[in-house]
């Protein structure tokens, strides 16, 4: 019943299945977006939907479009987003307003735009995905079975790296043999040490673990039955050259389907489940910063979420006041 009542009070959103011809002055701009702004088809078919949706609120409030003022706009702002458009395509919306409008103020048919200054709702930030210790050891563990052993070992060395040094997939296909000149990045095995070239050309340098190095000394002979002549990558392709962040994403999802995980799997992925992991062992969240080379502790935080999820699951299913009574 409240559903329902809810439903019934709620403002409705015009989203015409076949929508009336724009009026002339609208059909103008839109053909002035395609001839002297050279807007791509698809753009003008938002384009033309916003201002349909443009059309329908005003209509239904009685308000001319040239006389509309900001309160109207966040009135019909407000019906778009309790309709349940995201707030991405409010913004496309609003977007498609403020030009019209200032169209018309550059040709003095309004005094002012009613959209300029407003903005829509911010879209909520998506936790980022991360395995289970569990599914992660898994993966880390997986070794291709019937594969060709020279591409098994460097695909196993890959997940190593990824997961047991959260590196992005971009500072992992810029490994070179040793630190030689113009090196990004490479891995001194003797000090247990990956040294790569981070976002805005930092530099970073994290431990190599146990598992990783006993991976990355299998792949480094094999490694050498690949590699093309002067080739410095640390990992190379069937054709002896530098893979690929494509090839490596490729050859991750394979990992993970052959590895039984129930899910997709990315590079950054592993990334998210290294700082996660680390996170919930160690609950230091500036080490994990340092470790991961974010300039801010802001952007770390969020793995503090993650870990509140975990610490959650387990409340959940291990304390016996948080289940929940049968019949």
């Amino acid at each position: 019943m409240a559903r329902a009542a809810k439903a019934a009070t709620a403002v409705a959103v015009p989203e015409p299945t076949s929508p009336p011809v724009l009026p002339d002055d609208l059909q103008q701009w839109l053909l002035h977006l395609k001839t002297e702004r050279r807007l791509a088809p698809r753009s003008l078919e938002l384009y033309t939907d916003a201002l349909h949706r443009l059309v329908a609120l005003a209509g239904q409030d009685g308000v001319p479009l040239r006389t509309a003022q900001p309160h109207h706009v966040r009135g019909w702002m407000a019906a778009l987003h309790g309709g349940g458009l995201a707030p991405r395509s409010i913004a496309l919306i609003l977007s498609a307003w403020r030009g019209l409008y200032r169209w018309w103020g550059q040709n003095g048919e309004v005094a002012l735009n009613p959209v300029a200054g407003l903005r829509a709702p911010k879209a909520p930030k998506p936790l980022p995905k991360a395995l289970s210790v569990e599914h992660a050891v898994a993966l880390a563990e997986h070794e291709s079975d019937g594969a060709d052993p020279a591409l098994a070992a460097r695909d196993h060395c890959i997940v190593e790296l990824l997961y047991g040094c959260g590196l992005r997939v971009g500072e992992l296909i810029g490994l070179d043999i040793g630190a030689g000149e113009g090196a990004l990045g490479w891995v001194d095995v003797a000090d247990a040490t990956v040294h790569v070239m981070g976002k805005g050309s930092k530099r970073r340098s994290g431990p190599v673990g146990t598992a990783a190095l006993e991976a990355l000394q299998r792949w480094l002979v094999q490694r050498a039955l690949l590699a093309a002549p002067g080739e410095r990558a640390l990992f190379v392709s069937r054709r002896g050259t530098r893979l690929t962040d494509s090839q490596v994403r490729s050859r991750l999802r394979r990992q993970a389907l052959q590895a039984g995980l129930p899910t997709s799997v990315h590079p950054h992925m592993l990334r998210h489940s290294y700082a996660s992991h680390l996170l919930q062992s160690s609950g230091d969240l500036r080490a994990v910063q340092e470790l991961l080379g974010h300039a801010s502790i802001t952007t770390t935080q969020i793995y503090t979420r993650l870990d509140f999820q975990h610490l959650a699951k387990v409340y959940d299913q291990a304390h016996p006041r948080a289940k929940k009574k049968e019949g």
